[in-house]
């Protein structure tokens, strides 16, 4: 089966077939990936992503629905090509209404932290939306390399993956590092208070710096509050108690930004 170009398509209908099993797993389970060593991505906006920065899926799978109608360049953009009926689409995605394409990607190589670049660390942060809206908060500021502390959420897990919509695919991720790792970057660490440090308005954030954001009800743990090069806190002349972590970690990855302009000549 061809459809727009020479490389051929492979229909599977079978819901035993090996690759369908492997990819329920990695939708339905949030750590399936580290193991498997491949991520699962579904939707336009994300495999638009993904061919935008060059990534070549492993395989390509298409609702039998959509096959006809997608892209040339997506149906030859894979090493392989599958076309599945709509029911086992709908049987592989873990979402509510499902976007008759997705990709299997593999996972980048392991990486170590890397010294001197701007970089946004998660301290235990663990409800997913919170981990994918900020990688998207760094990736938008400047930030390209992301460390997340054990304890944190899963950063190639699908739901953190629908969350940043995109932004994995243009920062270096590390996962699974304790906080001495954070010491060894050679930057300044930046870290956040609801109620204590000076306000983050009246600073010029150092660049490149390295920011920590911390678990949604206990915030940073001591040893990174202990060794802290600055410690700000957000005006929040509204009177609210605290800010989610993911705001928070918006308004102070733009406050960055916005100080690195204000040094530039």
């Amino acid at each position: 089966m061809t459809f727009g170009g020479q490389k051929p398509i492979v229909p599977i209908d079978s819901r035993d077939n090996g690759l369908i099993k492997q990819l329920r797993r990695l939708a339905g389970q949030s750590t399936a990936y580290r193991k498997l060593g491949q991520f699962w991505i579904e939707g336009d906006h994300l495999c638009r992503a993904a061919l935008e920065r060059k990534l070549t899926p492993a395989v390509a799978v298409f609702a039998q629905s959509f096959v006809s109608s997608a892209p040339v360049g997506w149906l030859q953009a894979a090493t392989k090509t599958v076309v599945v009926p709509d029911a086992l689409f709908d049987a592989i995605s873990g979402l509510e209404s499902s976007a008759r394409v997705g990709f299997l990607l593999d996972l980048p190589a392991e990486s170590s932290p890397r010294q001197g670049l701007a970089s946004v660390v998660l301290d235990r942060v663990q409800d997913a939306g919170n981990v994918g809206s900020i990688l998207r908060s760094a990736s938008a500021f400047g930030f390209r390399q992301v460390l997340s502390l054990k304890g944190s959420a899963a950063l190639w897990s699908p739901k953190v993956l629908r969350a940043g919509m995109g932004a994995h695919f243009g920062l270096d991720l590390v996962e699974g590092l304790d906080p001495s790792a954070v010491m060894e970057l050679g930057i300044p660490l930046v870290v956040t208070s609801s109620h204590h440090g000076r306000l983050l308005q009246d600073q010029i954030v150092p660049w490149p710096c390295c920011w920590a954001f911390g678990h949604e009800g206990q915030g940073l743990g001591e040893e990174l509050l202990a060794r802290a090069d600055l410690s700000v806190r957000i005006g929040q002349p509204g009177g609210e108690e605290s800010l989610n972590v993911a705001a928070a970690a918006a308004i102070c990855l733009h406050a960055s930004a916005a100080s690195q302009k204000v040094r530039t000549p």
